[in-house]
């Protein structure tokens, strides 16, 4: 049976990272992180304290990853620290909502974004979006290298952009009016409040997401062991300082109450640096990353489906590795096929919107597993996160401080979302459970 090609460096696992987390939030998010917050430094606390939990959750993968270097990563992990079961709802949320929706929602994004430059109506955008699925799939269909290599490239120029974004800012000078500058704080006369804070970290957090996905290739990157927490380190930080850069930058150049009520962000700051061509400028830079994460997600989910289908939770034709080109071609198709009819038929909002919270839920699982996994004599990882406990603790306990704040604050949707995950229970001890080592076809 042929094997997965093992061509990921350290290089190209970082690119995974920060390519991934940086999609079109960072481009919008920034107003609902100063909505909550009335001053500057409220804000930028915001986005450090956003960094430092997405760091304490990327050192869980890391130690979790040196312990079992395997492909399907958070899959695996679920599976080793509580039951197949909890790695099964995993992969099922994964293949029907979070991740197809994600790879759903970036391509929309994208689309619009191309229709900055070239009109299109909905049938155009959902056309174009859908085009950029399927040549994204292509390229990863045809080799982990190839995928690899596009995502390593996108991620520089648009690491590049947006450090020029950062200089730019900071060079028109007597130009800028913004509240940073100004040295002013208030959006209001409120105050600075503990809730405040923690509406503020989540629109922030949400930033930061995909962090996890470069586990899911461990039997495609070399030295894994290593490759893969050195990965999630450099990545994540990187992030971190672009991030709070890049709002020191909006922050220098807009007041507060501009970016609190804009809906384009960038796109205001880049008009008040540059001018009249600012539009098209972050247009231009959104599409670029935009394009970027989708690859990185495209790339990175369907290794969790070839693991199911090894283990024998999903139909082991999914499992396929190509002969030539080495890669789960048969789940880059499925996912590829999936996200296009969310696509076409335009439910991935209503389900991903639905559901995205429930990923938060996991991953206070998996800082509680890496206790609980501690205390097992057969776990040997060959890294060990620093901190220990407090920090799983306070990345699980954060993590589901986020799931109760969604639930307060969209119980009906909430509860649609949880039901659509804890749908596959029944799949799982019904149709699946018997078959697990066993021969599904």
């Amino acid at each position: 049976m042929p094997e997965l090609n093992r061509s990921i460096g350290l290089f190209r696992a970082t690119a995974m990272v920060v390519g991934i987390i940086i999609g079109a939030s960072i481009f919008v998010q920034p107003s609902q992180v100063t909505a909550q917050m009335p001053s500057v430094g409220g804000i930028l606390a915001v986005w450090a304290t956003a960094g430092a939990l997405t760091l304490a959750g990327s050192l869980v993968i890391a130690e979790l990853a040196s312990a079992w270097p395997r492909t399907g990563g958070v899959y695996v992990y679920l599976k080793e620290a509580f039951s197949p079961a909890a790695g099964f709802l995993w992969g099922w949320a994964m293949f029907w909502t979070m991740h197809s929706g994600i790879v759903a929602v970036i391509a929309m994004v994208f689309a619009r974004y191309v229709g900055t430059f070239v009109a299109l109506g909905d049938a155009g955008v959902r056309a174009v979006a859908i085009a950029a699925i399927v040549l994204l799939s292509a390229v990863n269909y045809a080799g982990v290298r190839q995928g690899s290599a596009v995502q390593a490239t996108l991620t520089t120029i648009k690491v590049l952009a947006i450090v020029l974004i950062i200089a730019v800012a900071f060079s028109v000078g007597a130009h800028a009016g913004g509240a940073l500058e100004a040295g002013t704080g208030a959006v209001s006369t409120a105050l600075t409040t503990g809730r405040a804070f923690a509406l503020a970290l989540v629109a922030g957090l949400f930033a930061f997401g995909g962090w996890h996905m470069v586990s899911y290739a461990a039997e495609e990157t070399v030295d894994p062991t290593r490759t893969i927490p050195r990965a999630l380190l450099i990545g994540t930080l990187t992030v971190t300082v672009l991030y709070v850069g890049v709002n020191a930058a909006y922050l220098y150049v807009l007041p507060l109450k501009t970016v609190a009520a804009s809906t384009r962000v960038a796109a205001d700051f880049a008009d008040a640096a540059v001018g009249g061509s600012g539009a098209q400028i972050m247009s231009a830079l959104v599409v670029l990353s935009t394009l970027g994460a989708m690859n990185g997600v495209i790339l990175a989910g369907p290794r969790v489906y070839l693991a199911m289908a090894n283990d024998g939770l999903l139909f082991r034709w999914v499992g396929a590795v190509h002969p030539v080109f080495r890669t789960p071609h048969r789940a880059i198709a499925l996912q590829g096929a999936w996200s296009c009819a969310l696509v076409a038929t335009g439910t991935y909002r209503a389900l991903f919107t639905r559901v995205v919270y429930t990923e938060w839920i996991f991953f206070g699982l998996l800082a509680a597993g890496l206790i609980l996994l501690r205390r097992r004599a057969d776990y040997a990882p060959a890294y060990r996160i620093w901190g220990y406990p407090v920090l799983p603790a306070v990345f699980a306990l954060s993590s589901w401080a986020i799931v109760v704040n969604q639930v307060v604050s969209e119980p009906r949707d909430s509860a649609i979302g949880l039901g659509l995950v804890l749908l596959g229970l029944p799949i799982y001890y019904i149709w699946l459970r018997p078959s697990v080592g066993g021969t599904r076809a």
